[in-house]
């Protein structure tokens, strides 16, 4: 009973995968792209992020639907000026727009998302799991707004994988599954996880079968742009199901001290653990740090400290973050510069 049930799980998690990229109807690896050069980094906006000061949500705010893709509360509304936002509540909602701008500010695609707290909903109706986030009058607590448009579109049903996409072995991708460990993005399920994970614990799999990868692409003016659409689960602790949390200030500081732990016939070695640690942390080579360096050390404590108040974190936890993210970010430094660092 055990076999047969563990085949219907795994039979069930494989129907509901995404394509592959390769798979998009007329997609050319030339279209494709990962990173844009930002340019001056330590001028980028971290308060507003990509979608600058004008395209912040507007009230009044008209409830759609509820939104029942992922694990996280969500919810679909109409702002003022005719835009669709996609309401994420919990304890993603601030890991998820803060890290998201920090891929932007160097050179990363992400989508316009804006923290907003307190905004009044009308018409709100036959809510499950939102429902303790927004209350009989409509009022929501704070949430993460996240744009929905038809150019940009957002591709549904295809996907990328960390070893399968058409950036491997460059230091651009590198730099990405940098930056995925930088914030303690746990969550790095991609496709050949959700294509092939027969080995995997019963946890994880039913994980799978909860959300699926973020590994996403955009069609941007006929540019296919590779990116990661969900940072929910970072700024909090890495490590096994057990261990790990999500907008845990606390437990992000803990862990920075043995963020770098040393470096080993020219790669890097990382304390990092995640779903599928091998996915991010193996074969990062002494000079992948270095290219990511050259726009991540640009990055001031002032705009860490803006894009955190920005995304919802209390001055408390904002400072904590920053401090963690510049030791974090310290050790990056010496292994750019070819300095020891001791492991922890």
């Amino acid at each position: 009973m055990r076999t047969l049930t563990w085949g219907l799980i795994l039979t069930t998690v494989t129907l509901a995968g995404d394509k592959f990229y390769n798979e998009l109807p007329g997609f050319e690896p030339s279209k494709a792209v990962l990173w844009q050069d930002p340019g001056q980094v330590e001028l980028r906006d971290f308060q507003y992020g990509p979608g600058g000061r004008g395209l912040q949500p507007q009230a009044p705010f008209t409830f759609e639907k509820e939104d029942s893709s992922g694990r996280s509360p969500k919810v679909r509304v109409r702002d003022a000026n005719g835009r669709t936002w996609v309401i994420k509540f919990g304890e993603e909602a601030v890991p998820d727009v803060f890290a998201s701008r920090l891929a932007w500010a160097v050179g990363y695609y992400a989508e316009p998302t804006y923290y907003v707290d307190g905004a009044t909903l009308s018409g709100v109706h036959g809510l499950s799991r939102a429902d303790k986030y927004i209350d009989p009058q409509g009022r929501a607590t704070g949430g993460r707004f996240q744009l929905r448009t038809k150019d940009p579109r957002y591709i549904a049903g295809y996907s990328w994988g960390w070893e399968e996409n058409p950036f491997s072995g460059t230091p651009q991708l590198n730099g990405l599954r940098i930056l995925m460990m930088l914030v303690s993005n746990w969550d790095d399920k991609d496709i050949q996880d959700d294509k092939g994970g027969v080995t995997q614990r019963f946890h994880d799999v039913a994980l799978w079968m909860r959300q699926g990868t973020n590994n996403a692409i955009m069609l941007d003016g006929g540019r296919y742009m590779f990116f990661i659409d969900d940072w929910g689960a970072s700024l909090g602790r890495w490590g096994g199901a057990a261990a790990r949390s999500k907008g845990d200030a606390d437990g992000f500081l803990d862990d920075s001290a043995h963020f770098v732990r040393g470096v080993r016939d020219g790669n890097v070695e990382f304390g990092f653990k995640a779903l599928h640690t091998k996915n991010l942390a193996s074969g990062i080579r002494v000079s992948d740090v270095s290219w990511l360096m050259q726009y991540l050390g640009r990055v001031t404590d002032a705009q860490l400290a803006a894009g955190l108040a920005a995304s919802g974190a209390t001055p408390e936890m904002a400072s904590s973050y920053t401090r963690a993210l510049r030791m974090r970010i310290h050790q990056l430094e010496q292994v750019a510069n070819g300095q020891t660092v001791a492991a922890k």
